[in-house]
Parts: C-alpha cells; structure tokens; sequence
C-alpha cells in the first residue's frame, strides 16, 4: 500500500511538472510569436495585428496599384495580400494575368471587367457594391469607362498558387517597351511565323506601347469612339461594335486594344451573352444582422459561387457611432479587415489570456484577425463605423460569441462553468443575463473618443483613394 501510494505522489508531481512545463513552453512560443510579427515593421507593440503600410507595384499617370503584403506570422493559416487600385477617368488596366487570384471590390466608380473564362473572353459591368473573382492565370483587363469619376478598387490577392516571386507576378499579354508582353521573349522568326506576319511589322507591334501597366483611353489620348461606346445600352453598343468589326467605323484603326484581341470578331454577341459567372452586390444584400446599434453582412460561396473556388469569404459590417462588435471567434477562418471610414478601435487577445493588440484605427487601416483568437472592434463616439473585409475559408462564417444575449455562455449555461469560474450558479447566471443585446452592443465607455488629432496619419494608400473613399451606405 505504501507503495502504491508513493508511486501516485510521484505521478502527481510529473504530471504538475509536465503542465507547468507545458505552460512555460507556451508562454515562450507566444512570446516568439510577438517578436516574429514586431520584425515586420516599427510599429507598436500592441499594433502587432495592425498590418503594413501599402506600398505600390504599378504606377503611371493614369493610375496605380498598392499593395498590404500579409504579415509573415506561423499563426496565419492562408495569408491574404490587400490591394487598393485606382483609376483615372477612361484609364485601363491592360491585358494580363496572375499567379494569384483575385476578388474585386468596387469601392467607388463603375467598372467594365473582362476575363477568359472557358476559353472564351467574357466582360462584366461592376458598380458600387461588386465583388467579382478573377482566378489565378486567367486573362482579365479592368477599364474605367467614366469621363469624370475615378475608380477604386480594394481587392484581395491570394498567393497559395503563387511562384513565391513577389507579391504577385504579372503576365502581361498586352504590352511593348514599358511593361513588357510576355510574347516579346520569344524569338522574332518565331513569332513571325507564329503571327504570319513579318519580322518588321511584328518588331513594330510590339515596341508601340511605352505608357505603362494602367494607360489612358480618353478622348485626349485615344479615339473619341470609345467614350460614345461607353455611353450605349448593351444592344446598342453591340450593333455598333459590329460595325466596328465589319470595318464600317474607320476610327478603330486606332484603337489597338480591338485589335489585339479581335474579341468581337471571335464570339460576336457572346461577350454579353455567356453563362460565366456575374459579380455580386454586397449593398444590395439583406443584413444578417441588425439592430439599434448597425448591420453586418457576410457572403459565402452558397451565395456566390466563385468564392468556392477561391476559398475565401466576404464580409462587411457597419457600427454606429459609439457601439461595439460583441466579442467573438471565428473557428473556421482568419480575418482580414479594411476600415472603408470612420475611426474605432480594435482588440485581440492571445490565447492564453494576455492582449494581443489594442489600437486605434482609422480610414484605410488593414488589419489582421488570426483564426480562433478571440477579438471585437468598437467604433468612435463621433461617428459610424464601417470597415470591409475578407475571410479564409469559403463556408458560412459560425463565428462564437462570447458575450451578449447570444453568447455561447447561455449555452454553458451549467454548474460546471460556474465551478470554472469559481462563482454559484445564480451569481453566474446574472452576469451573463445583464446584457440583452446580442452581436452589436452599446458600448460608450469603450469606445474611442476619435479625436483628430490621434488621425493625423493618413495611410498611403488613402491618399490615392482620397477623400472619395468616404461614402455613406447606410
């Protein structure tokens, strides 16, 4: 018996040494986790989900492209890279493709997208609200067909089928001295033969564009033609775009970009007539949510197919002034959020119970919520809130709430939380019963006050989206 006894003491004491071990083991990783994402830039300790500065990779006078590089963490199980692209009045964003895939958001003006889809070139009108997916290797262009309204796209780039060469790595099928057309690499006889055209003619094709990734097609840089075609009712525009084809409009012989692609010629009325997918308009969206204190609204791939093949979630969420974001988890995906206006601030906690990121944000923020951390955001006191984003997985968001009328405390509602939290069972059901508001709570005592000069900094990236980017969609 004495034995039997000294050998349980002597288990009692390994397994308490295991756990603390355990614990001490935790408490270093997490530390070696701070210091990981601190190394991504000077910013402050409890900014660490904050992510990056964007910084460009296309710029021409006629618009540009800026990029949020994911932040480089273990914790982060599919980085997101956020772009921001924005577009001159009738400027265009010339034929390429990716290593990535991309989901467009309209976030101000009216786009005309196109993009190869079953081995056949497609196009879709997008406005205010669109989200539309472009896969990785697909061909696509994107055109600001407005005479007086610039265009802004927030879009994710997702690497996972990338080359690791960058950010992302362009393709350009168009293109000449500046940028480059992938078809340029080959040799001159080849593609001589290729075209069945001459080496000198070939030679003069492909050294005429020198504007750039983003170039203008204005009336003062290209054919008055296009901004009439602009103008059309799709069936209008489609009869005109035959005549252009049939050599009735001697105008489009100077615009190249028909002639690149002769994309009317080959499939006709098809380019307004397929069965590729549509875009989707996050505005014009039910809310799944909504009470005295905002909305939110998240789209999955049982709402728009092409988020399936791309495996990532939209969503977006509008707090007035002064309330709060219940806090919550997301079990199935990590969050990537951009502040679109207003001020708030945001909170993560670690998983062993120690704050992991409390900051203020502000117009053009992005920041980084990783999968299971527990997290809320609360919007200033001096007005709303509005921030969109995307997720990593593409199945129907089940975030866990963890305070409110809704939380998953109700559900635990048993005498074994209350022995968790070392409280009776009626002291434990009157603390969860205080709230009565569920998912957007009042929040006035921790909301920011939003002052301005605590937003003085204004991201880059704001600075080409402008003062344009704060639109009202209440």
């Amino acid at each position: 018996m004495g034995k039997e006894l000294s050998f349980l003491l002597l288990a009692l004491v390994l397994c308490h040494g295991l756990t603390l071990t355990t614990a001490y083991k935790g408490d270093k990783q997490w530390r070696k986790e701070r210091e990981t994402v601190e190394e991504e830039g000077d910013r402050r300790t409890e900014d660490r989900f904050l992510m990056p500065r964007s910084r460009p990779v296309m710029r021409t006078d006629a618009g540009e492209m800026r990029v949020v590089r994911s932040l480089r963490v273990r914790i982060i199980e599919k980085p997101l890279h956020i772009g921001f692209i924005t577009m001159e009045p009738q400027s265009l964003l010339i034929p390429q493709y990716l290593d990535s895939s991309l989901i467009l958001f309209v976030r101000r003006g009216e786009a005309r997208v196109g993009c190869i889809y079953n081995d056949e070139m497609v196009e879709r009108r997008l406005k205010i609200g669109d989200v539309y997916h472009i896969p990785a290797g697909s061909t696509f262009y994107i055109l600001n067909p407005g005479e007086g309204q610039r265009l802004q796209i927030i879009c994710s780039i997702d690497p996972s089928e990338s080359m690791n060469l960058g950010t992302f790595q362009s393709f350009f099928i168009g293109g000449g001295t500046y940028p480059t057309s992938v078809l340029a690499g080959f040799s001159p006889e080849t593609l001589s033969t290729a075209f069945n055209v001459s080496v000198s003619r070939l030679k003069e094709f492909l050294m005429r564009q020198q504007d750039g990734p983003i170039v203008h097609v204005a009336p003062s840089h290209a054919p008055s033609i296009w901004t009439r075609l602009s103008q059309l009712q799709v069936e209008d525009r489609l009869k005109q775009v035959k005549r252009i084809v049939q050599g009735e409009v001697e105008q489009v012989k100077e615009w190249s970009w028909w002639n690149l692609f002769g994309m009317f010629s080959r499939n006709g009325g098809k380019i307004f007539k397929d069965k590729a997918p549509h875009s989707y308009n996050i505005y014009k969206r039910s809310p799944d949510f909504r009470n005295d204190y905002g909305w939110s609204v998240a789209v999955d791939e049982s709402d728009y197919k092409p988020l399936k093949d791309s495996g990532t979630g939209i969503y977006l969420v509008n707090l007035t002034a002064g309330s709060m974001m219940a806090p919550h988890v997301n079990p199935r995906a990590t969050e990537y959020g951009i502040v679109l206006r207003g001020t708030g601030r945001i909170q993560i906690v670690f998983p062993n119970g120690t704050l992991a990121m409390d900051t203020k944000v502000k117009e053009g923020d992005v920041f980084c919520v990783p999968r299971y951390f527990a997290f809320c955001q609360i919007a200033s006191r001096s007005s709303p809130f509005e921030f969109f984003g995307f997720t990593t997985s593409s199945h129907k968001n089940m975030p866990q709430f963890l305070a409110g009328a809704n939380s998953l405390l109700h559900a635990l509602r048993t005498p074994e939380l209350a022995a968790a939290f070392g409280v009776t069972e009626e002291r434990m059901r009157r603390f969860i019963d205080a709230q009565n508001e569920a998912v957007i709570l009042p929040s006035a005592s921790a909301a920011p006050a939003g002052d301005e000069e605590e937003s003085e900094a204004v991201p880059e990236v704001i600075k080409s989206f402008g003062n344009d980017m704060i639109m009202g969609s209440d």
